[in-house]
């Protein structure tokens, strides 16, 4: 349900940063085809990991391995979900419906099968994590272009400082699992290390909208003052992190990127409109 939600609000945001002039059916139906999308894909990913999600302790409570929902149930429930979200994105335009598609079959197809084999599974995992933000200008101007371009960098970089926080303080818990997610595979100064690294390019994409090369996409001086302010409390968790290595500085990051991305986006927004 979080990250349905998240998904929802990351592509409204992206939708109210696009629209000329606001539609509040597209809204509804971007929120419900969002909602959708993501659904058929946790669906997907729980068929997929059933045998594992039951090693786990974050996951062994899920429907199927409890035994409360079957497989068949849940594959007749994403497949539901599949066509509901792709055909209530099409309703906006069909790139919108095509972008959605896409994200489904790479995090079903691509992200999920690699989780188990190499860390560059959250490669591939934060492009369909990057969409939705981009999806939502893509709704309102159903074209891909420099803007939709800049709002799925700033999704993509984040996702790795993010992913990794999560991979370093469930770590012995994946361990169970299986699952192959931080970059050397170990919470050792090499993780960390990229981890700043990638905080910091994400900051970085974050405020270029400012010097006005990306088209529609602007942002005042004072709002990119203010994401950057945001962006260094992530960069200090991060430093923080690589001091430390422990689970508990990798908690303070998560929670870190995750207050960053919400923020960052309604600081996106409100500027639009105060312009």
């Amino acid at each position: 349900m979080r990250l349905s939600l998240s998904v929802v609000f990351s592509a409204i945001a992206g939708y109210l940063l696009g629209a000329e002039t606001i539609d509040f059916g597209t809204i509804v139906l971007l929120a419900f085809g969002g909602y959708f999308m993501v659904g058929a894909s946790n669906a997907y990913n729980q068929i997929i990991e059933r045998d594992l999600d039951v090693l786990m302790d974050r996951t062994k409570n899920r429907p199927i391995p409890t035994g409360r929902i079957s497989v068949n149930s849940a594959f007749a429930l994403a497949v539901t979900f599949t066509i509901l979200g792709i055909a209530t994105l099409y309703i906006i335009n069909p790139r919108t419906a095509m972008y959605g598609a896409i994200s489904i079959f790479l995090y079903t197809s691509v992200y999920t099968p690699l989780k188990t084999k190499t860390p560059f599974s959250v490669f591939a995992g934060a492009i369909p994590g990057a969409i939705p933000f981009m999806l939502g200008w893509v709704a309102a101007r159903d074209n891909f272009g420099i803007e939709s371009g800049t709002l799925f960098a700033i999704q993509f970089f984040w996702q790795f400082p993010h992913f990794w926080a999560i991979g370093w303080f469930l770590f012995e818990d994946y361990k169970k699992g299986g699952f192959f997610m931080l970059p050397t595979g170990k919470r050792d100064k090499g993780t960390a290390r990229q981890i700043i690294i990638y905080t910091i390019w994400t900051v970085l994409v974050s405020i270029i909208p400012v010097f006005g090369v990306t088209g529609d996409l602007k942002l005042s001086i004072v709002a990119a003052a203010i994401v950057f302010a945001l962006g260094l409390v992530m960069i200090f968790y991060s430093l923080e992190l690589f001091k430390k290595r422990t689970a508990q500085a990798a908690k303070q990051l998560m929670l870190a990127s995750v207050a960053y991305i919400t923020l960052l986006q309604i600081v996106y927004v409100a500027d639009k409109f105060i312009r």
